[in-house]
């Protein structure tokens, strides 16, 4: 065979690629009449085999192909057909990919009664016991008699972090922008414990629109603890003000009147 792959002078793959009949019986074969379309291409498999495709006309299989692999063993050695099969085209209409039903789910699916069980292996998570070489995890692990098994790992934390920090209660939101001050200041804001500490909090006020929610400490709204309305008055007052309650007699007329030296 090697000899056969070294010195074939193209004899092979000519009379592969003229099987275009022998291919079409094959499908029609397998297929039924009818059903086999024009030859539309050739596939180069080896040396020794090619597959022609040919337009399949199944109700149904838009833009699909039936798939015939022909080989030979020589030069003198005769064309036969290895398989026939039905495979998508370029236009085809496919499934999509198959996607495992653990990754399908999104926040919010899950619903009353509904359990939704964690990988044994998720990186989010590390052992309670285990001797990490992460402090907060570390940290976790001496929460002695809270029963966890596993507490978040760095990446799970980071993760999270993330989410938060780009989520409905994060810095850049346009509640946070016009915010009067952020909720690292508020007296309703109550910090996480652990590396997400200096972060994140949770909000206990329950006018804001992020109570019970996990907040940035940047993140804020206008139900600060702080925020102080100015009071003044509704009616414009100048800054100058002239009192009219009480008038000013000038007697200089009737002191000129009665003046001798005036009079003279």
């Amino acid at each position: 065979m090697t000899l056969l792959l070294t010195h074939d002078d193209g004899t092979i793959r000519r009379k592969l690629l003229d099987a275009v009949e022998s291919a079409r019986e094959a499908a029609v074969r397998d297929a039924g009449d009818g059903t086999v379309g024009d030859h539309v291409g050739v596939v180069h498999e080896d040396a020794v085999s090619v597959t022609h495709l040919f337009d399949a006309r199944l109700p149904g299989y838009r833009g699909w192909r039936w798939s015939v692999t022909v080989a030979t063993a020589d030069e003198d050695a005769p064309v036969t057909i290895s398989e026939v099969v039905l495979t998508p085209g370029p236009d085809a209409i496919v499934a999509p990919r198959w996607v495992p039903w653990e990754r399908r789910v999104r926040p919010g699916d899950l619903g009353v009664g509904d359990i939704f069980p964690t990988e044994a292996d998720d990186p989010r998570l590390a052992p309670a016991y285990a001797t990490l070489d992460d402090p907060e995890a570390v940290e976790a692990t001496h929460e002695i008699g809270l029963g966890r098994v596993r507490v978040l790992s760095r990446l799970g934390r980071g993760e999270a972090a993330t989410r938060w920090h780009r989520g409905e209660y994060g810095p850049r939101t346009d509640m946070a922008r016009s915010a009067p001050a952020t909720c690292g200041t508020c007296g309703f804001y109550l910090q996480l414990a652990g590396s997400l500490r200096s972060a994140f909090g949770v909000c206990g006020n329950e006018l804001s629109p992020a109570d019970g929610h996990v907040v940035h400490a940047e993140f804020g709204c206008g139900a600060h603890s702080e925020v102080e309305i100015e009071a003044r008055s509704s009616v414009p007052v100048a800054e100058l003000v002239y009192d009219d309650s009480l008038l000013d007699i000038d007697s200089t007329a009737d002191t000129a009147s009665t003046d001798p030296v005036a009079a003279d």
